[in-house]
């Protein structure tokens, strides 16, 4: 019971943060100067890492080394970000920010006509970057490092696969080719996370043989 306990509240956490994520998206489709969208855009990850919600990007670069449980939990917080993004999207299209979804069409369709490869390829770098910002917070309490890094994964074009999750919802462009974009996206975002911690770990080896 203690388990299933503990998955729900994972699963709402989760699911708080897929609705964080998709407000970040809100701000970023409203701007037409995008510079200042991506910095705005970090609201979302400040609002997860401040309340310490659960977000699979910011999760899954600690997964190395890490029981069998963990990757449930994984598993748990990507299906609640999945749920977060779509309630919040579902409930834009239903104001008068509705016209967001154009906006987003637009990105959707640019990332339904790429190939798989570069969607991960392309996830791997926004993983990387998403991990260095959340381990930097954790260690110096700066929310500047959360801004940047956002600004710099939006800026450059990479994919995040739970921002994207919010497009494809928002947008109304969910389809078999969309979560098999969503499935490469996620599979670069996790091999981005786990390579500054991997690395570490490589190197403390090296050094405990030295």
């Amino acid at each position: 019971m203690k388990q299933l306990q503990k998955q729900i509240y994972i699963f709402l956490m989760a699911v708080l943060a897929g609705i964080a994520i998709g407000i970040g998206g809100c701000v970023f489709l409203s701007l037409t100067n995008k510079i200042v969208g991506a910095f705005m855009f970090s609201v979302g990850l400040y609002i997860i890492c401040t309340h310490e919600l659960g977000l699979y990007t910011g999760k899954v670069g600690y997964a190395a080394g890490k029981p069998p449980s963990y990757w449930l939990e994984l598993l748990v917080t990507w299906a609640g970000n999945l749920s977060g993004t779509y309630l919040a999207a579902a409930a834009v299209r239903n104001t008068r920010m509705a016209h967001l979804s154009g906006e987003a069409a637009n990105m959707c369709s640019n990332k339904l006509n790429d190939d798989y490869l570069s969607l991960f390829l392309l996830g791997i770098f926004c993983g990387f970057l998403m991990y260095a910002a959340v381990e930097g917070y954790k260690t110096v309490k700066n929310p500047l490092i959360l801004f940047a890094g956002v600004a710099a994964f939006i800026l450059c074009g990479f994919e995040h696969c739970i921002a994207d999750m919010f497009y494809f919802s928002i947008a109304g462009m969910w389809s078999a080719r969309a979560f098999l974009c969503i499935f490469f996206i996620t599979l670069g975002n996790s091999v981005g996370g786990m390579l500054i911690p991997l690395g570490k770990k490589v190197r403390r080896v090296c050094e405990s043989k030295s």
